[in-house]
């Protein structure tokens, strides 16, 4: 996790609800150079020492920011759910359709989501996020990609639906704008998620329940993504990969409907945690 303003957060690691240890002083963010040097397995045994010694400080009312500083590139998967393929009319993908989607959309979990100028079809998309522990090209099979992440993290890959598909019909368009990619409250690491493909995923909308679904109906999943991915580009330490998110969006219901300023969207996926993001009207 980490903890504090805007533009100067801290790494910390979560002890339960309440707690966390202050690991500062071992590191000074989760980023590339963390990640792609062995940083998880170095902060291992020293936050189990300072854990059993009670060296343990109270979370009270800090901001949590995105357990990941911002990364090197966000890549997001669309329609990785055939039943949210079927809700959009489109057609079940034959392979992973990739955008990406700009780094400074990253905010914390409980951070305002600012509607755009020119918006009128802001969406919501409770998501899996992937993050990359190491450098990672040509992987030679599925199975050689569990050694490639870091973690996972609890994702709201909002959108803007006429920008994106109205606009030229290019993803990223209606995928960048500020505020559009909060995550977190922490990054869990694979040995703290028993299967990655049996996650439970919810989203309510203003107290209504929106989405409903689990990573098991994904079309590709996380292993597949990760390898497929690294034949096309070279994946970096603490890069995020969005993995598509389950029926319930706002464009699928009938009448469509979409986020106005005072909406409240809260979230979770099983052991990652829960996310609540306020929408606030454009600048």
């Amino acid at each position: 996790m980490r903890i504090g303003a805007p533009g100067a957060e801290r790494p910390v690691v979560r002890a339960d609800d309440d707690y966390y240890i202050d690991v500062s002083d071992l590191t000074t963010d989760y980023d590339e150079r963390f990640f792609g040097s062995g940083g998880l397995a170095r902060l291992a045994e020293q936050v189990e020492e300072r854990f059993e010694a009670g060296d343990v400080l109270p979370f009270g009312d800090q901001r949590i920011g995105a357990p990941i500083a911002r990364p090197h590139q966000i890549l997001c998967i669309g329609l990785n759910y055939a039943d949210h393929a079927a809700e959009a009319g489109l057609p079940v993908p034959s392979e992973p359709i990739l955008f990406t989607k700009s780094p400074n959309t990253l905010i914390g979990p409980y951070d305002d989501v600012r509607i755009p100028r020119g918006s009128d079809r802001t969406d919501w998309e409770v998501e899996l996020g992937i993050v990359i522990g190491s450098r990672t090209s040509y992987l030679d099979d599925v199975a050689d990609a569990a050694g490639a992440i870091a973690g996972y993290v609890l994702v709201n890959d909002v959108s803007e639906r006429t920008f994106q598909y109205d606009r030229g019909g290019q993803w990223s368009k209606g995928k960048s704008a500020e505020t559009f990619n909060p995550a977190g409250p922490w990054l869990a690491t694979p040995d703290e998620i028993p299967d990655v493909n049996d996650l439970d995923m919810t989203l309510d909308v203003s107290g209504v329940r929106r989405q409903t679904g689990n990573t098991k109906t994904m079309i590709f999943n996380p292993y597949f993504l990760v390898h497929h991915l690294s034949q096309f580009m070279v994946l970096e330490p603490g890069d995020l990969i969005n993995t598509g998110t389950p029926p319930g969006v706002g464009q699928g219901l009938k009448p469509e409907k979409y986020l106005q300023p005072g909406d409240v969207m809260e979230l979770s996926i099983t052991r990652l945690g829960t996310a609540r993001q306020r929408v606030v009207g454009p600048r």
